[in-house]
């Protein structure tokens, strides 16, 4: 698995109602992921039960190219450029995949 890609993101929300907004922005995005993206391995978005306006998103990717043609997709692009009246703050992690268990990168 030492090909893979990923990344976690945790995204704090503005309130309780940008986060059904932000929830609804981020179903249309996983569509055209599913769609469109065959090097995007893993792409699941977490709630956090004690912070309600709090999501984590965990990305795998078959590798940094397959990450970089994420970035470039148009649903990919629509999402991030919505995303930011939604949100107070963000953190990003980058991850090399090391071993384990889980999808393989091709």
């Amino acid at each position: 698995m030492s090909s893979g890609f990923g990344l976690v993101v945790r995204f704090e929300l503005r309130d309780a109602e940008a986060g059904f907004a932000f929830d609804k922005l981020v179903a249309q995005t996983a569509e055209g992921i599913k769609k469109h993206e065959p090097g995007t391995l893993v792409y699941v978005v977490h709630s956090v039960p004690d912070e309600p306006n709090v999501r984590v998103f965990y990305e795998l990717y078959a590798d940094r190219a397959a990450f970089d043609a994420h970035e470039k997709q148009p649903h990919t692009l629509h999402f991030l450029a919505e995303r930011e009246q939604y949100i107070r703050g963000l953190e990003v992690t980058f991850l090399q995949a090391e071993g384990g268990k889980g999808p393989m990168p091709a």
